[in-house]
């Protein structure tokens, strides 16, 4: 498929912000990169890339604006004061990547519609070494139309996964996902002090058990999910009940010598959900919990 060129400016030059810029790059695009270090773009300069020497040069080079920057209170002073505001960001698309809040990104998409740009907020599922991979994708939300007409842009970065018309979605989904990355994380690090506890390897225990099992694990996602849109948390095996009439995950750990702050705030939400009369449900019940219907 031949990619269409269109003219892309970049604001930031940090880590993913360089990554973003050489994936434009490769893909054939006219890139223009800004940074408030101007020596970070010299290597992009040599590979065919327009330096900006301000902000407003970057935003008048490109139909498209890519803003990644460390702090997200400083976008609207970009983009409004040093980028020239309406007069320099008329017409274009600007599709902000740095993290944020869906407050935080309803609110951008207000002011950048009040410079006469489309919006669009994403949230990058990657680290920078893997921007153009397979295994990256990038969250959108905001102006649809947008999306579409600059998708061959966005998938130089990484697969493209539109969310919806309202801005916040992006930023949200990107903060589920690692809620759950770190959920598994958590739980990995306390079963790892397990296995050290006893001077067993945590590498092979990791490659040759816990990756298999949690993988098993991870096919009973999609039925409990199932259940939380539902709100019916029947099972057939395995209630809450059951799976809370003893600490023993506590109990070893402790004699272990491991803390069981890891675990513990889970187990306490399953005790309480058990209290509360749901024995018979299963685990995917504890939402209600956190989030009550």
């Amino acid at each position: 498929m031949t990619t269409v060129k269109k003219s892309v400016a970049v604001l930031g030059l940090g880590s993913m912000g360089a990554a973003l810029a050489d994936a434009l790059l490769v893909a054939g695009h006219e890139v223009t990169v800004w940074n408030r270090t101007p020596g970070r773009a010299e290597g992009f300069v040599a590979r065919g890339a327009r330096r900006a020497e301000s902000v407003a040069e970057a935003v008048t080079a490109g139909e498209i604006v890519i803003v990644c920057i460390l702090d997200y209170g400083d976008i609207g002073p970009l983009l409004e004061q040093q980028g020239g505001g309406r007069a320099a960001l008329q017409g274009r698309v600007v599709v902000n990547v740095t993290n944020g809040s869906p407050e935080e990104a309803c609110e951008m998409a207000e002011r950048v519609a009040a410079l006469g740009a489309s919006y669009l907020d994403g949230g990058i599922m990657a680290v920078p070494e893997i921007i153009a991979s397979p295994e990256a994708f990038v969250l959108y939300s905001g102006s649809r139309e947008a999306f579409e007409a600059h998708r061959g842009v966005l998938d130089a970065f990484a697969r493209s996964v539109y969310l919806g018309e309202e801005p916040g979605l992006a930023p949200l989904h990107d903060l589920a996902l690692l809620s759950g990355m770190y959920g598994m994380f958590g739980g990995f690090l306390h079963a790892a002090a397990l296995v050290r506890s006893a001077g067993g390897s945590v590498a092979e225990f990791t490659t040759t058990l816990l990756q298999p099992w949690l993988a098993a694990m991870a096919g009973g996602l999609p039925a409990m999910a199932a259940q939380i849109d539902s709100g019916d948390y029947t099972v057939t095996g395995s209630p809450l009940a059951m799976q809370v009439a003893h600490d023993s995950i506590g109990e070893v750990s402790r004699a272990q010598g491991v803390s069981p702050e890891l675990y513990a705030p889970l187990f306490a939400l399953m005790e309480r959900r058990v209290a509360d009369g749901h024995g018979s449900e299963g685990l995917a019940g504890v939402v209600e919990l956190v989030h009550p219907r």
